[in-house]
């Protein structure tokens, strides 16, 4: 049977369907549990967040995948300041994992991202999945993340010019929009909001970066 796989823009009465989403598929995935969808959540209501760039991915009518951008800037060495986007939380559903799916969401955002007249994009992923897109480690172009203590690993935080050649004289440092610590700001909130969904099991698992928070 033909499948039908289409990618539209997020509505208000998506929003419960896909903060779901995001908790299945980051459940215990980096840290016991996730704080992802409530990040999502979130991100909404940020004065940074791009509605026109709020998509999900639909099959056969089912929402299996989303992605969302926020306005972010690389605080220059010289003291400017350059305008980017940073992305995610992005995700497919956990049955669609490893099918080509998120390849295919990815590739849209950024076509629409740079229709968007986004010159660049930082975020922190896996460069053996981001590098097919294009992405390279934000190093390449002299570009920090926050927080990071010299000689670090570095790997994780990833970058890729949209407009080509527009990071050539840009060095400097980046730092995730502060509306990306909302869970860890807001602990009793998140708490009511968590309640809120079904319960599920908290697990420690190898490759976690995070303790529960």
């Amino acid at each position: 049977m033909r499948q039908i796989i289409i990618i539209r823009r997020e509505t208000k009465a998506d929003y419960r369907t896909v903060e779901t989403l995001v908790r299945e598929s980051f459940w215990n995935v980096y840290q016991p549990g996730c704080v992802e969808h409530y990040v999502l959540k979130c991100l909404r209501q940020a004065e940074a967040f791009v509605p026109e760039l709020a998509f999900v991915m639909e099959k056969d009518g089912e929402i299996i995948g989303q992605n969302v951008f926020v306005k972010a800037e690389i605080a220059c060495d010289d003291g400017a300041s350059f305008p980017i986007m940073t992305m995610g939380p992005i995700c497919i559903a956990p049955a669609y994992k490893r099918q080509g799916y998120g390849k295919i969401l990815l590739d849209y955002y950024l076509q629409k991202a740079a229709e968007y007249v986004c010159k660049a994009l930082c975020f922190e992923g896996n460069i053996d999945f981001y590098r097919h897109s294009g992405f390279v480690t934000a190093a390449t172009y002299g570009i920090r993340c926050h927080g990071l203590p010299e000689g670090a690993d570095s790997s994780f935080f990833l970058c890729k010019e949209l407009v080509v050649g527009a990071l050539k004289n840009v060095q400097g440092e980046y730092a995730a929009p502060a509306c990306y610590f909302a869970a860890a700001e807001q602990p009793e909130e998140f708490a009511r909001y968590e309640a809120t969904f079904p319960a599920k099991e908290k697990l420690i698992l190898p490759g976690q970066i995070f303790a529960e928070g």
